[in-house]
This record gives structure tokens, sequence and C-alpha cells, in this order.
């Protein structure tokens, strides 16, 4: 079997697009419809989908409109073609009359900012009944997650409670988030060309700034002038920005401080905005030579295994592959407890970093055609040995679909022929033609962050 080894590899400059390309009010106005008959078919008498500013996705994707500073929750009648209903507080009332999808807009105060006027409204029961929520009611609950028990939901319990008043015991209230992010057939899981160019747009702008981030770093700089070269736009973030070095790049998740780091630190960087995120982790320093002498054997023991299993499970990716299969990969390559992989090798992304996960021991459920994915296999080893890490986004498209987009986007479209042929080439990893890599240093690894022109390869 092929073993990764360390070489000097040119990475290509492979473009990024000037614009983000825009969704139509034609497809946020299918998706309502296609929710619609799936929320008939389930049984359910209205919809309430819910969203906040840490959890805007579901909403986001279904309507074009996020809340900002506020709470909103729709109204949807799955029986019904007008506009449906959009309760939000003070300040958002404007901005959801803006939005790609038409809606009704309805004042609901209490998603306001504490102390923020409260005269003007109707009450939530008020409002939920004028919207058809009444006794016998069946109303499916649209939050964030789902559960093992459908009458968990994470939307605020106030919300639940008058929809359960509303419905009476002869009616019922349940999760019904699956119908957007279950892992076999959620309606987000299966993304429309419109959705993947988006997505590759996004891809493009975390994976440059992570690129320019790790071409320019050096001892002496501090964590706060560091972040500066991911070049962050001003496109909302998925996640709060992660950087750090030193002892507290252990902990992985911390936001940058002042800090100036040295020579022969630990490093990690996560730069996710909607649509994307790129991560890479490694050591400052040029070589092992720089190492603590005990962990001079860095990439023959943690980084090129590690490798092998990313290596192995972009070559399985296809449409109708298995979760189960994709997890068994990475167990039987870096499975030993010293890696400390315990979370899923692997999840769907969108709006949010992370919508679901197939990847799962024993897992059948099969990956779909439009599914965009998230490379997210982190080794936590609690070891002076530290980490490595390759987070990269891409997509899988069956031939008509990836026919379709190459002709909508012709642009995107060569940039992931280019990183293909890249990773192929380069770095000796086989793609299925499903297969469609998003990130500008897909699948790039470089251990020794002070010589970013040395990364790990499969290629004979």
């Amino acid at each position: 079997m092929a073993r990764a080894r360390l070489i000097d590899i040119q990475l290509p400059d492979f473009g990024v697009p000037e614009t983000r390309p825009e969704i139509p009010p034609a497809v946020y106005q299918a998706r309502l419809g296609r929710l619609r008959e799936r929320a008939g078919a389930a049984g359910f008498d209205r919809l309430l989908v819910y969203a906040d500013r840490e959890h805007s996705a579901n909403l986001a994707w279904l309507t074009g409109f996020d809340p900002r500073f506020e709470e909103s929750l729709l109204v949807v009648d799955p029986v019904s073609t007008s506009a449906p209903a959009i309760l939000v507080g003070n300040e958002c009332k404007g901005l959801a009359a803006q939005a790609p999808l038409r809606m009704r807009v309805i004042l609901f105060q209490d998603f306001s900012l504490p102390g923020q006027p409260r005269d003007s409204s109707r009450t939530l029961a008020e409002i939920l009944s004028g919207e058809g929520v009444s006794d016998g009611s069946r109303v499916g609950l649209i939050g964030w997650k789902t559960y093992s028990r459908p009458e968990l939901s994470d939307v605020p319990s106030y919300v639940v409670d008058e929809a359960r008043a509303l419905a009476g015991a002869s009616g019922s209230v349940r999760n019904a988030t699956a119908l957007l992010i279950d892992n076999s057939d959620g309606l987000r899981t299966a993304n429309e060309i419109e959705e993947l160019a988006a997505l590759e747009f996004a891809s493009c702008q975390t994976s440059s700034g992570v690129r320019n981030l790790i071409w320019n770093l050096r001892p002496g700089l501090a964590e706060a002038e560091a972040v500066r070269l991911l070049r962050w736009n001003g496109t909302p973030l998925s996640c709060h920005l992660m950087l750090s070095a030193g002892p507290r790049a252990t902990l992985g998740m911390l936001s940058p401080g002042d800090r100036k780091m040295e020579r022969g630190d630990r490093f990690t960087v996560a730069f996710g905005i909607w649509g994307a995120l790129t991560c890479r982790a490694g050591f400052l320093v040029e070589g092992p030579e720089d190492l603590p002498a005990g962990i001079r054997d860095y990439v023959d023991r943690l980084v090129g295994p590690y490798f092998e299993a990313v290596a192995e499970w972009y070559e399985a990716l296809h449409v109708g592959q298995t979760g189960g299969t994709l997890h068994e990969i990475v167990r039987r390559h870096i499975g030993d407890p010293f890696f400390g992989v315990f979370l899923n090798p692997g999840h769907m992304i969108g709006l949010d970093e992370w919508v679901n996960s197939p990847v799962a021991a024993g897992s059948t459920a099969e990956l779909r055609s439009g599914s965009a994915w998230q490379v997210d296999i982190i080794p936590g080893t609690g070891t002076d040995y530290f980490t490595t890490n390759i987070e990269d986004g891409l997509a899988l498209a069956d031939a008509s679909l990836r026919q379709a987009f190459a002709a909508a986007y012709p642009e995107a479209w060569g940039r992931i022929q280019a990183r293909r042929s890249f990773m192929e080439r380069q770095l000796g990893i086989s793609l299925h033609p499903d297969v469609m890599p998003f990130s500008n240093i897909p699948a790039y690894l470089p251990p020794f962050l002070l010589s970013p022109g040395r990364a790990l390869t499969m290629a004979g």
C-alpha cells in the first residue's frame, strides 16, 4: 500500500471569483413548495420554523432572511399557496419585508431586544391562532437539531408551550427539523446548482485566506495581527473565528489574542463563513529538527497516517456511498486511541458549518447527489504531538448535475477541474467523477508551517 511522504509541492493559484453567486427568488419559492409537500406528507397542519442570530441557517436557506439582533418564527401552512407569515421584532420588520421569499411580516415585539417597546403587537397565542394553530392541530417545530424523542425541541419553551396549549390534548407538537436536515433525505442535504456555486465561492474565500495566512506566518507576529492575513471581507461567519498559537492552541477553538507567536509554537486556525470552513494545524517550525527531541517523528507518527486516512476517504467518495464505509476507512487508519478521533469523520455543510452527518459506525445512509461536504477529521492526541488537520469543502454531483453546473458556472467548473487535476497528479489522490473539490488548498497539508511549500503526498 502506498504511504504518505513529505515533498516539495507547487500549490497552484486556482483563482477566486469576484462576486458571490446569487440565489434567485424562484429557488426560495421552490424550496418552500417542497417543504410544504413534505410537511403535508408527514401529517403536519402547520410548521413553525424558528431562528435566532446563532441558529438561522434553516430559516435563511428557506427564505433568504436571517434575523439580526432578534429571533423570528415562520409559520407555514402545508396546503396553502399564499405567502407564509414571518414573526419578527422591532428591528427586523423592514429587513424581513425585503427577503427574496415573499412573506407576510407580523410584528411580535417579544422578539425585540430587552427594554424596547412592546406595546404594538398581539400576543403569541393570538398570532398563532390567527395563523391556524388551533385545537387538534398537528404542529411541526423546526429549530436547529433533531432528537431521539420527537417531543423534544430546541425552540424556546414559551413558543412550544403556546403551541401545545393551542393544539390541546387532541393535537400534537413535535420536532420536524428532520424535514430539512435528515441524513438520508432532508431538503437541505441536496443542493441546487445555484447553492453549489455559492458554496464554491465561500470555500474560495476561506481557503484562499488560510493559504495567505500560512504563507505569511512568522515568529514575532501577534495572533491578532495574523488573523488579518485571512482577508475576511465581511461575509457572515458560520462560526467564531479561531486562531491560536503556543499553549492555547491545544484547546483548538479559541479566538486570537495579543500574544506574539514564537518559533516552535503549536498553531491552529479555522476560518468559517456561510457555506464554508477551512482549517489547518501544525507547528511553527521549518522542519523536524526544530521540534522537541521526543516528537521529531511527528510526520511518521501522526501526520502521515492521518493523510493516508484522508486520501482514502476522498477516494471513496461518490454518490451512493454509505456513511459507514467512510467511518470504517478512518477507523482502520487512525482508530488507535493515540489519534483521539472522537467526532464524526466528515459531515455535511451549508449556511451553517455543520448541517448533519451520516458518517458513523454502521451507517447505511447513502451520500446524495447535490450534497455539500466538509472534510473534518480531527485528531486530538492530548500529547506533545498536538494535532494535524485538513478541513476543506467539496460537493458530490451525478453526471446530470455536473453537466448543469458546468453549463451555468463555467469559471467555477474550471477551478474544480484544476483542483481535481492537482489532487491526482501532485497529491496522488484519485477522485471519483462525482467529487467536486471547492477548496483552493484541496487536501494540501504542510505540517511545518514555516516551510509551507513542503506538504504530504501519496504520489509515487
